[in-house]
């Protein structure tokens, strides 16, 4: 990474040079978040039609420029004046501001939101979120509830210094963090009608290797729960809370009690979450999002998820070239090299019981298996 660095100061600085007398002023970006997808490319726009003209969007629920300073009081206001001004029968790109209809829910560090909406009607808008924020939807299974972004580039991480600020815009590509995320977007539906929505993280970074310290390869990282109460308070705004409010309400989510732990009983080790089925089986899908593993199918009724799982410490030199194919996607990944499982989840009243069974449903008790119960038990603490 150091040599990266100083060959790319080495080619800047001769522009540099040339450039900084014509700078007057520099900018400093206070943003945390400036996501770039690694897979997106310029495109050029759509020219219009000479005998057709643009549509206006309606702006109705448009949210603030966050470069300003907005209060509550002058939102709403400018929220009422826009919808007395907007067309009779407009359709809204997002749902309006109600912060009863949307409210954050914690079990240890998973903070998940609840709206009083269907799936169906959240998921074009969960769509625009994303694009919104400079990702590109890699995954979209609607039938399953779930979408997944590409691999980005949080650019916020990038130090903001006098070179990079003064020729940053021309040979921006040449800067890099050397690190990754991508973000898995899980919704469920309610009983009552309204959807549960989760997202979780997965991170990647780029490390030296060799003697001499000049080849890289691609490892994962832990996941950030912060990062992800961070897009859950981004997509409250999106959907219409005011943005200091969604903030508060989220880092404000109050934290319960431990509710899992590893128990080894007559018959094997499993893991013992003090929930009921309904909710131990939504904290399950979640903890698999996040620890990484592709689910191929699922079943509720018999409460078992199918997934494929590759131990980090059996992969060789080859599958870590191959790390964003198969790392933390839906249907991607080398199968070839995965193990198959099922992830079984049983309620007994206000207790259920998270087992490991091998791909033809049997009862696993290999060091792989108690791994994965380990890193389940983790997530669901």
């Amino acid at each position: 990474m150091a040599q990266r660095a100083l060959v790319q100061r080495g080619l800047l600085c001769a522009v540099a040079l040339t450039s900084l007398a014509g700078c007057s002023s520099f900018s400093l970006s206070d943003a945390s978040v400036d996501y770039k997808s690694a897979g997106k490319v310029a495109t050029k726009s759509l020219d219009i039609p000479p005998d057709l003209t643009q549509l206006r969007r309606d702006n109705r629920y448009a949210i603030p420029d966050a470069a300003g300073s907005v209060t509550a009081s002058t939102f709403n206001l400018q929220g009422k004046q826009a919808a007395a001004n907007a067309t009779p029968g407009a359709v809204a790109l997002v749902a309006p501001k109600a912060s009863n209809d949307i409210r954050v829910e914690r079990v240890g560090n998973q903070r998940y939101l609840v709206i009083k909406q269907s799936p169906e009607a959240l998921w074009p808008q969960l769509k625009d979120f994303w694009q919104e924020l400079g990702f590109l939807i890699n995954i979209e299974k609607p039938e399953a509830g779930v979408m997944e972004t590409d691999w980005a580039e949080n650019r916020a991480k990038i130090p903001q210094d006098l070179l990079r600020n003064t020729i940053g815009k021309v040979l921006d590509s040449l800067y890099s963090t050397g690190e990754r995320d991508k973000f898995r977007t899980r919704l469920e539906r309610a009983a009552d009608g309204s959807t549960e929505i989760y997202i979780s993280h997965r991170g990647a970074q780029e490390v030296l290797t060799g003697q001499q310290k000049d080849g890289t390869i691609w490892t994962s990282r832990a996941s950030d729960p912060e990062l992800e109460a961070e897009f859950l308070a981004r997509l409250m705004t999106r959907l219409g809370t005011d943005a200091v409010q969604a903030k508060e309400t989220v880092a404000k989510a109050a934290m319960p009690q431990q509710r899992a732990k590893l128990v080894k009983g007559t018959d094997g080790e499993f893991v013992e979450v003090d929930e009921e089925f309904e909710r131990a089986w939504r904290r399950v899908g979640l903890a698999l999002d996040r620890v990484g593993f592709t689910v191929e199918d699922r079943d509720r009724t018999l409460g078992l998820y199918f997934v494929r799982y590759i131990d980090d410490a059996t992969m060789n030199a080859e599958a870590q070239r191959g790390f964003f194919s198969r790392l933390f996607t839906y249907d991607g990944g080398d199968k070839s090299k995965a193990e198959k499982y099922r992830i079984s989840v049983k309620g007994n009243g206000n207790v259920s019981k998270v087992i490991v069974l091998n791909g033809e449903g049997k009862a696993d008790s290999s060091k792989t298996a108690d791994k994965i119960l380990t890193l389940l038990n983790d997530q669901l603490k």
